[in-house]
């Protein structure tokens, strides 16, 4: 009986990082179907999305910086903040991949319907490493939030299991800021230079430095956009005003 021989991708420490464009290994994303319906393999629908960002242009006015920074094919980790109840991830998402014309997914849809059925199709990830770094093999931008605070101007812990999988896909982590304006809906997505992801180095430690200087880099953009504060809670809603304590 002939053997059946599977491909496989190759990864080793010698490789090089999967921000070199042309990288042949990444998973392609599916064409779009003669009707214009383009669901890829991780269930986000284009149409879908377009759909829910015109909604949340109704709720928020999002302005975006540093999406320059953000490869133009390549996959990248964004870490941002979050508050307690907040979406900070998910409009960080929408407002991201208007910017840079690239699909984006964020970390932490649920694994349970109906919700987790949308999150999915609005391009939702579960907050599992081997689903982050499957994406990010594959080329795609994801944003993950760190541990949720209530307090407008603290960072949570950045989850350096998350971290790792950006490690071990060579991919560039980047860190940001959602922030609001405390009288308006207007709202900003700060995206900061590249935090250096140790390649030199690799282990439980490194993630876990990574993940700390992370959370550093977001506290000093959140710093420098005084004037402006941490997604509020329960930022979803129709209120008056994005900010406050």
């Amino acid at each position: 009986m002939s053997a059946i021989v599977l491909p496989f991708r190759r990864t080793s420490n010698d490789a090089a990082p999967a921000d070199v464009e042309d990288d042949t290994t990444a998973v392609p994303r599916p064409a779009r179907t003669a009707a214009g319906v383009h669901v890829d393999g991780w269930g986000r629908d284009d149409a879908f999305v377009d759909r829910i960002s015109a909604v949340a242009r109704l709720r928020w006015d999002v302005a975006v910086g540093g999406a320059e920074r953000l490869p133009a094919r390549a996959g990248a980790l964004v870490v941002v903040n979050a508050r307690l109840f907040s979406l900070a991830p998910v409009f960080s998402a929408l407002a991201l991949g208007e910017h840079t014309g690239r699909p984006v997914r964020f970390v932490g849809r649920p694994d349970t319907a109906p919700v987790g059925a949308l999150m999915r199709r609005l391009g939702g990830l579960l907050e599992h490493p081997d689903e982050v770094a499957n994406a990010l093999a594959a080329k795609e931008i994801v944003v993950m939030g760190t541990g949720r605070e209530l307090h407008p101007q603290r960072v949570g812990r950045v989850d350096h299991r998350l971290i790792a999988a950006a490690v071990q896909e060579r991919v560039r982590v980047h860190p940001a800021a959602a922030l609001s304006s405390p009288m308006s809906r207007s709202a900003r997505v700060e995206v900061g230079t590249e935090v250096n992801t140790g390649r030199s180095r690799r282990g439980p430690l490194a993630e876990l430095e990574l993940a700390d200087a992370v959370r550093r880099r977001i506290l000093q953009l959140m710093e420098e956009l005084s004037g402006w504060r941490s997604a509020p809670l329960l930022d979803w809603l129709p209120q008056t005003g994005m900010g406050g304590d």
